[in-house]
């Protein structure tokens, strides 16, 4: 049987203080937590009220005498979740642990952005993506049905100059057939060779609906990109080495859709983002969800200037990044 009692009031018995409280929080929590009891059964066991045990539960947890531990088997780490949170007022947050290696680091978050995609509730009826090698990563881990009926829309030009050159509007494809669902492409170069090219082009019918279509898409999807030889505007052909050199001087960090930003989160070149096709950056504060997905040492830059600057709502990413945007914040 339970603790003696002493007095009564109209919600039961009077809780002994002290020493015997703290024993009798112990008591229910071990029932409780461990023995999978009702709280309606230790109220009987310990003579209590069901409020009574409710209370001793909710203080037992308060004082530390019990402490929930989150343990997901996909290796997530919800304590950094909820600080990157709670630092940048994000909507969410999923964080892995790092890997070994660059690759097997990016497919890990990859993955995680899939699961998270699938796991959207409701699930999303017009989905806007960007393109990249972490976004073809995300398509191949997007189990099939995670989205029926989904409308997939790519948000910024993604004609790729080079042959071989991976994850340009077959990323889109690939999103629509996981879902099942349809995809409509941006028929565009990513980067134009002048600004008035961009504005032609932009006006024409069929590129002003698909961008008008992404503008109207409440979930955005997109990875974030490092300023440098392997930033996949190089490799993709749209631009030089010796011009990459030159936007990493005017402190480019890195891009998010095809628009190179500074640490701060601003236009690092204004005449290239003006040859720069597709949605701008100041489409994405205030929507429904904008889900930034990023991994890796040299991306770290780039990710803190897009939490900054509230690009991001929802940040995917692994540990070592989160840790960098997070040691940056309290500087």
């Amino acid at each position: 049987m339970g603790q003696a009692i002493t007095s009564a009031d109209d919600r039961g018995p009077r809780l002994p203080t002290d020493a015997q409280r703290e024993a009798l929080m112990v008591q229910a929590a071990k029932l409780f937590f461990r023995l999978d009891r009702s709280q309606t059964e230790i109220a009987a066991e310990l003579g209590l009220t069901r409020w009574q045990v409710s209370r001793l539960l909710t203080e037992a947890r308060t004082l530390g005498i019990v402490r929930i531990e989150i343990s997901p088997r996909r290796q997530r780490l919800p304590d950094l979740e909820a600080r990157l949170q709670s630092a940048f007022g994000l909507r969410d947050a999923i964080v892995v642990q790092s890997a070994e290696t660059e690759a097997q680091g990016t497919d890990s978050v990859a993955r995680a952005a899939a699961e998270y995609l699938a796991g959207l509730q409701p699930k999303p009826g017009l989905i806007g993506i960007s393109w990249g090698r972490t976004m073809a990563a995300v398509a191949r881990h997007l189990p099939q049905g995670w989205a029926p009926g989904a409308h997939v829309v790519q948000v910024n030009g993604a004609v790729s100059l080079r042959l071989g050159m991976p994850g340009t509007h077959a990323v889109a494809e690939a999103f629509a057939r996981a879902a099942p669902g349809t995809a409509t492409m941006l028929p565009a170069p990513a980067i134009l060779g002048s600004a008035t090219s961009r504005a032609v082009l932009q006006q024409d019918r069929v590129v002003a609906d698909v961008l008008g279509l992404a503008q109207s898409a409440p979930v955005l999807v997109f990875s974030l990109g490092a300023a440098g030889a392997d930033s996949v505007h190089v490799t993709s052909g749209y631009l030089g080495a010796d011009e990459m050199t030159a936007l990493q001087a005017k402190g480019a960090v890195g891009d998010l859709m095809g628009r190179f930003i500074n640490a701060e989160g601003r236009i690092a070149d204004p005449d290239l983002d003006d040859r720069t096709l597709g949605l701008g950056l100041g489409s994405l504060p205030g929507r429904d969800r904008s889900i930034g997905v990023v991994a890796g040492a040299a991306k770290h830059a780039v990710a803190l200037a897009a939490l900054r600057a509230q690009y991001v709502n929802v940040l995917i990413t692994d540990e070592a990044t989160a840790l960098h945007a997070l040691e940056m914040c309290d500087d």
